[in-house]
């Protein structure tokens, strides 16, 4: 049948010069493909996006700049498409970052240092720091006006994963304030990561050191009462940041760069902008959590200058992130800056 209609089709073109006049010369200009693609231009193609696996230790309020990042689409104005995945602890985002799971990981950068320390040839490198504080807080039974870190002695406390950064951190503090970790008080580090909060509501523990919206949520219920800030009391301290294999920084750099330009826009808006406006910008992420819950850890994160104002990782904080390694016993030889830390993304992105 098909071979039928072209035969006719073909004869209808060889007879038509004959019955209108006109030459094949002019049927090919008045009929020509171009002329057509001129009254009907095709619509400019939107720009490919490039696929990014971002692995996060956690999902907390606590990293707002990023979220505002990706609500306000900083990272497809970049040219990245990212795909966020949570590894619910330091320990897995690593893992997911060496395998090639992931392509960048967010988490405290004692991970790197462990990793380096342990001989990795192809190890992970920091390119852009978030937080400058801790993000968790002391929750105790009862309201404490005038807490003081001695009230802790004699008393059990649900902490973190050993050779964690929240874990490490309020020991460094424990000692700061001539307390014996040890020997002064007990400190449980057998519960997972997320499931503290839950263990105290349930009366494990005299004290719990909490994440929001852990801490905020425990208020809320009635269960427990913030006294002290972690973040507040070991002053500033590099907690977390974003890193890569250096193959995928080498192989990769314009990524990076539209990645941390992202983020940097990202960190320009909560500087730019009240608690209230924050929340309202992040509420997506967190569809279980109220916004005046959200705006309430956001201004307890916003009051004790929890951000960096640029993602530039300092030499001096690295130093002091060793400080506090060496101080719970976790790094037997300091590791070089220079090797770990990288800062052209991040001076390239504040400017």
């Amino acid at each position: 049948m098909k071979k039928r209609i072209l035969a006719l089709l073909c004869s209808a073109v060889l007879i038509l010069p004959l019955l209108t006049g006109c030459s094949q010369e002019k049927a090919a200009t008045t009929n020509t493909p171009e002329k057509n693609t001129a009254e009907q231009p095709e619509e400019p193609e939107e720009p490919e996006l490039t696929h990014v696996t971002l692995n996060e230790v956690a999902h907390s309020i606590f990293y707002a700049p990023m979220y505002v990042a990706i609500e306000e689409g900083y990272f497809e104005e970049q040219g990245i498409d990212l795909e966020l995945v949570c590894g619910f602890g330091a320990d897995k985002t690593m893992t997911a970052v060496i395998s090639g799971e992931a392509d960048i990981g967010f988490m405290g950068s004692e991970a790197s240092i462990y990793t380096y320390a342990e001989g990795a040839t192809d190890y992970v490198v920091n390119f852009a720091q978030l937080t400058q504080r801790a993000g968790n807080f002391l929750v105790a039974r009862e309201e404490m006006p005038d807490f003081t870190w001695d009230d802790l002695k004699g008393h059990l406390v649900l902490g973190g994963r050993k050779g964690g950064m929240p874990e490490m951190v309020f020991e460094y503090i424990l000692k700061e304030n001539g307390i014996d970790p040890e020997a002064d008080l007990e400190i449980n580090q057998n519960i997972d990561f997320g499931s503290t909060a839950a263990a105290f509501a349930e009366g494990q523990g005299d004290f719990t050191v909490e994440f929001e919206p852990g801490a905020t949520t425990l208020e809320s219920e009635g269960a427990g009462y913030v006294v002290a800030s972690l973040g507040e009391d070991s002053g500033y301290v590099p907690y977390t940041a974003f890193s890569a294999k250096k193959s995928y920084i080498d192989e990769n750099p314009n990524i990076i760069q539209g990645f941390t330009n992202a983020l940097q826009k990202g960190m320009d808006y909560v500087q730019d902008h009240t608690p209230e406006e924050i929340a309202a910008i992040i509420e997506p992420q967190f569809p279980e959590t109220d916004l005046e819950t959200i705006t309430t850890i956001v201004t307890r994160y916003y009051d004790q200058d929890t951000w960096k104002s640029n993602l530039i990782f300092e030499q001096s904080s690295f130093e002091l992130l060793q400080d506090i390694l060496e101080s719970a016993g976790e790094l037997e030889e300091r590791v070089p800056y220079d090797d770990l830390v990288t800062t052209q993304f991040a001076a390239i992105a504040a400017q």
